[in-house]
């Protein structure tokens, strides 16, 4: 018995070994089950709501981009239609903004001056003023220099340093057809392209202008067990503009003021309204929000809840492969089936990944949907994501299951001891999972913990991408890994790869 046709005659082996032992098909149902159960028991209890006076309502939804994700989309806007091509050049002398403190006596509003770093105040051109249209802005930023951003998730950095009187910083947005050009300059004369898109669909019509925002104040506080809690804290900031210049079919000096996206108070007011002053040339700005993807909200995969409970029983299924046979003695039975004694494990491995990828995608595929249609039921927003990416998470959980299976499978064969086995694979894999994703580490320390070790692949989980050109606390403990999606799970497989590698240079050692 050799080749290929041998080794398949090991896999009908390994797998005919595996389906006639009841206990083990069993346990792998009763696993799938406990990641739906516990999944869809998570996503009944999250219920949201939001304040409306005295009552509460289901909270609003925010709007769309072109590009199908959550967006923010607030703004102070000073702006003009534009007819056709045309462009905008401004000269920013200064940038300030303020910053809420909590109040030290109630009723007292306390404030302290400061720009958080991804405040932003420039020039824009947008697809009409519903939220969430099509937009280029060229823009100056807190503590990122120029940058040029467009349809929320895309950013071109520019030249970096900040603004002030004695460093002003030039911006000039042009549009010709459906290409936005930004270009900047220190002195108006020298000018440098930062980039130029292109915003598909553009209306003939645009809406021109002066803009500013300000998100809140990160502020990272250190929880009750050392790890990192995010807090945000509300800002404004306020941009002087002076040497305003329009080009293009406008209406001439006739500026009109949007507050975009501002949060209505339940009488109706403004709450936290941005303003506009003009005093001869100079235009002073003064707004609020962002402009940027939103990430509030639930992640799809936030109904993956029960992956840690089918995780442990996947592992435990995994060493009972094949340590039941040292147990038994049936090992050399085994081992005579084939002369190359290491096809033996690989053929175990490649039936317990293959039933365990069964089990966590017949699993993936009822508690993904299910649990989101249930979340969404309860008032709590679900963050939108592409099929594609839909696809990968519920594939992925699947894969990462089986990688630890194959993990596990390794250190069984390694040990030879069911106990010992499980108790590595839980220390490898389960352990820094918690440590990393409960607070308990710095959010440095819990980064290179799964970056480093097998917890890497509960990357693969992750739908909502890090923006790094936006504020967020972007830590284990918040759904944000180090590594990609697939990158993360390479790590995982690794771990596996190199386990099981091991596993059968021992079992040729040991067993020759």
């Amino acid at each position: 018995m050799s080749g290929r046709h041998g080794f398949t005659r090991l896999l009908r082996a390994e797998w005919t070994k595996f389906r006639t032992v009841l206990g083990w098909v069993i346990t792998m149902v009763l696993a799938a089950a406990a990641v739906v159960l516990l999944g869809l028991f998570s996503a009944s209890g999250s219920h949201a709501s939001c304040g409306a006076g005295p009552v509460e309502i289901d909270c609003p939804e925010p709007p769309l981009g072109p590009e199908g994700q959550a967006v923010s989309d607030k703004f102070f806007f000073v702006h003009q239609p534009l007819r056709g091509d045309g462009s905008i050049t401004v000269r920013v002398t200064s940038m300030t903004g303020q910053i809420r403190l909590p109040d030290l006596t109630p009723g007292v509003r306390r404030v302290a001056p400061g720009v958080v770093p991804w405040a932003k105040a420039g020039v824009i051109v947008k697809d009409g003023m519903r939220q969430g249209s099509a937009y280029a802005a060229l823009m100056v930023t807190g503590r990122h220099g120029v940058r040029m951003q467009h349809n929320y998730t895309h950013d071109v950095a520019g030249r970096p340093g900040g603004v002030s009187k004695k460093d002003p910083r030039w911006l000039r947005l042009t549009r010709s057809g459906d290409t936005l050009t930004g270009d900047e300059s220190a002195d108006g004369r020298r000018w440098t392209t930062v980039g130029s898109v292109r915003l598909a669909g553009l209306g003939d019509t645009v809406e021109i202008g002066l803009f500013a925002t300000s998100p809140c104040d990160l502020l990272v506080k250190q929880g009750d067990f050392g790890g990192s809690i995010g807090q945000c804290r509300f800002t404004e900031a306020t941009a002087d503009f002076d040497q305003v210049s329009l080009q293009g079919r406008t209406s001439s000096d006739a500026w009109r003021q949007d507050d975009v996206g501002v949060t209505e108070a339940p009488d109706g007011s403004p709450h936290h309204p941005g303003r506009f002053e003009r005093s001869g040339g100079t235009f002073t700005v003064t707004g609020v929000g962002d402009i940027a993807p939103h990430v509030e909200g639930e992640s799809i995969e936030s109904t993956l809840t029960g992956v840690l409970a089918g995780l442990v029983v996947v592992v435990v299924v995994a060493v009972l492969f094949v340590t039941a046979e040292y147990r038994r003695g049936l090992i050399r039975t085994t081992l005579l089936a084939s002369p190359r004694r290491g096809r033996a494990l690989a053929a175990k491995a490649v039936v317990i990944a293959a039933v365990t990828f069964v089990t966590g995608l017949a699993a993936a595929c009822v508690v993904v949907p299910v649990g989101t249609r249930i979340l969404r039921a309860n008032g709590n927003y679900i963050l939108p994501v592409s099929l594609l990416t839909e696809v990968r998470v519920v594939v992925g959980f699947a894969a990462l299951l089986a990688a630890a299976a194959v993990l596990a499978l390794a250190l069984g064969a390694l040990f030879r001891r069911g106990a010992a086995a499980v108790a590595a694979a839980i220390a490898l894999i389960l352990v820094p999972y918690l440590l990393a994703t409960t607070s308990v580490l710095p959010v440095g320390a819990a980064q290179w913990l799964v970056r480093l070790t097998p917890a890497a692949g509960f990357a693969i989980q992750q739908s909502i991408p890090e923006y790094p050109y936006m504020t967020g606390h972007y830590a284990p403990s918040a759904g944000y890994y180090p590594l990609p999606p697939w990158g993360g799970l390479a790590v995982t497989c690794a771990y596996a790869a190199i386990a099981l590698a091991a596993a059968i240079v021992l079992l040729r050692r040991r067993d020759a």
